[in-house]
């Protein structure tokens, strides 16, 4: 749960990278998306933010990026996969080739040998790979917890929690663990881009919804979205 919610997280930092005002995509569920976007949000500032201030304070920016390499090492299993999923190869076959080098020769990932080796680190989740096979990304929506999403991408939530191997990762109490702390160090990476966020947005809700779902539809289509904005490779709208 709390790794989806990171990724949301990033998505909406990213996007503040690389978009202005989006043009507003159709939102039926507007009243229930800004509840739930005051509740995480009021969730995010009251725990999750001063956890990852002190994190970031207390550890080494070298530690850090050793934990950020391993779980994100761990990504690269589901983002290959994916990539496959979506008839890939190439990109499937880059992913076997850096988690093979960083567990290995990069000591269970701690070290991302194979980004310094000049192999590519792609994103992929089972969301963006429903969007490849055509399904279309229908209404945004604000999950607790998760944070933004589509009804797309709610609906491929259960296959990317059972795509992660640290899902699988036992004793409990060491899962539970490693999952906060993959959350916190994700949030701490993110700190600066939500300083932007409320600094730069009158209505953060309205700028988080559309710089999310631009975001979405640029992966999709790997960074060459069609004109018509459709968040599905098939003609269909999802946005009526």
């Amino acid at each position: 749960m709390m790794n989806r919610y990171s990724h949301r997280v990033s998505a909406v930092a990213v996007a503040i990278a690389l978009t202005g005002c989006a043009s507003s995509p159709h939102d039926p569920l507007e009243g229930f998306n800004r509840a739930m976007f005051t509740f995480n949000d009021t969730l995010d500032k009251a725990a999750l933010t001063p956890a990852a201030k002190a994190y970031q304070a207390a550890l080494p920016s070298f530690v850090q990026t050793g934990i950020g390499n391993f779980f994100g090492n761990l990504g690269d299993v589901w983002t290959g996969v994916n990539n496959f999923l979506q008839g890939k190869i190439e990109a499937g076959a880059q992913d076997v080739v850096r988690v093979t080098a960083n567990s290995t020769l990069g000591v269970l990932g701690l070290f991302d040998i194979a980004s310094d080796a000049g192999v590519p680190k792609h994103s992929e989740d089972f969301g963006q790979t429903l969007g490849s096979w055509g399904v279309p990304s229908g209404p945004y929506v604000v999950l607790p917890f998760f944070g933004a999403s589509t009804v797309r991408d709610t609906a491929a939530l259960p296959l990317d929690i059972y795509g992660d191997p640290w899902t699988y990762k036992e004793p409990l109490r060491w899962r539970n663990t490693g999952t906060v702390l993959r959350l916190v160090d994700r949030r701490a990476s993110l700190l600066d881009a939500s300083n932007l966020l409320e600094d730069a947005a009158l209505d953060r809700y309205q700028f988080v919804r559309d710089a999310y779902m631009q975001r979405r539809l640029s992966q999709v289509y790997d960074g060459d979205p069609p004109a018509n904005g459709n968040n599905g490779k098939e003609d269909r709208d999802s946005q009526e």
